[in-house]
């Protein structure tokens, strides 16, 4: 997926058996991929955008996709488009897509409690050993070895869009300027494709994004805009400082 992927396993099982379930989660992500990679010529996502290949030849999981993302694009008033960029591309929907749904197969295969990490989109399930909960760094949108906010969560997605790391590669659909009044925006909610299109699109929105992000009910969010402003919602689950 052209980033690090990390996978914390936390069960009280049978090395042999967390290996498995590891090594399970990295083939479905390599299998995502290479359906969807728009990097990848011979991709699915890549021929189906130049026409090569049709809608209903491809695999079930690009219809699953793609209809998803029609919805969204309703959700966020147009502002999560796949097309945005002049060509087929979910890539805004699909990592945080694809780690949900690994995270899904971990609990039905055994696992309660993991974490899994996909260029800081993250899935929570369960605690880890010795803490109530995940805690969870949203990284300075300015200085990489530092952290604007810690969350304690379980349960949970934490999804974050920004342009510190790839640039101003977010375009406003409706201007096809690229967007960038806001550095980073984190969303928490219970879905991480959901909460990952959601930081995409209020990052497209700019500023207007911030009072969007409120109206969405059953989600929390860290903005940081590129004034220097931190700003967060009241129900964020920011974590307590750790005992000294």
């Amino acid at each position: 997926m052209g980033m690090a992927v990390s996978l914390d396993l936390d069960d009280d099982l049978p090395i042999d058996r967390l290996e498995r379930l590891a090594d399970g989660v990295f083939d479905w992500l390599r299998l995502v991929d290479g359906i969807f990679s728009t990097y990848k010529p011979e991709s699915e996502i890549s021929r189906l955008a130049r026409g090569e290949l049709r809608r209903e030849d491809c695999s079930p999981v690009v219809a699953e996709v793609l209809d998803r993302c029609a919805e969204l694009w309703t959700e966020t008033d147009g502002y999560f488009d796949v097309n945005a960029g002049g060509t087929l591309d979910p890539s805004g929907y699909v990592k945080g897509w694809a780690v949900q749904r690994a995270c899904e197969r971990l609990r039905a295969e055994g696992s309660a409690n993991h974490c899994l990490n996909a260029g800081g989109d993250i899935y929570v399930r369960g605690v880890p050993r010795g803490r109530p909960r995940w805690r969870v760094g949203i990284r300075h949108p300015w200085e990489a070895l530092s952290v604007a906010w810690v969350l304690e969560v379980t349960d949970t997605a934490v999804a974050t869009s920004g342009t510190y790391e790839r640039g101003l590669h977010v375009l406003d659909p409706f201007t096809g300027a690229p967007a960038k009044d806001l550095r980073s925006v984190t969303v928490v909610g219970p879905d991480l494709g959901t909460a990952d299109a959601y930081a995409t699109a209020a990052l497209a929105m700019g500023l207007k994004g911030i009072d969007w992000l409120a109206t969405l009910p059953g989600h929390e969010c860290a903005v940081v805009t590129e004034d220097g402003r931190a700003l967060r919602s009241d129900g964020l689950p920011v974590a307590p400082p750790l005992d000294s």
